[in-house]
């Protein structure tokens, strides 16, 4: 969701790039609560944070989306000039019925959205 966030409200912006340590397909309730807003991210796929190190790349700022209590685990990328966290739930680690998962999502979408949206703004 941050990456593509950061991609429609960054656009000419920022360059964005999202891998993650476990790569896995997007979640399926993810890409809903994302058409919900208009977009689309069914064909959407995740990389490994280990291929964009072996390849060398160098940012400008990481920006970790790692849930709290995974906290460990979110990549570090030597170089980089600014490592911002910003956790939010996992998605993979929601719990109740179909209509519970698809109202917390609804709102870990909305955070992330107004987290980016202000963001970008205080880089202007």
């Amino acid at each position: 969701m941050a990456e593509a966030f950061l991609k429609h409200f960054g656009r000419d912006k920022v360059s964005v790039e999202s891998a993650g340590l476990d790569p896995k397909p997007v979640h399926p309730l993810v890409v809903e609560v994302m058409k919900e807003v208009g977009i689309d991210l069914s064909g959407a796929s995740s990389d490994s944070v280990f291929d964009f190190f072996r390849a060398g790349r160098r940012y400008d700022y990481v920006i970790t989306v790692c849930d709290a209590a995974d906290d460990r685990r979110c990549p570090t990328f030597p170089g980089t000039a600014r490592r911002l966290h910003w956790p939010f739930p996992d998605p993979e680690k929601l719990s109740g019925g179909l209509e519970k998962k698809l109202a917390d999502l609804r709102i870990i979408r909305d955070d992330i959205a107004r987290k980016i949206q202000m963001w970008l703004a205080a880089l202007e």
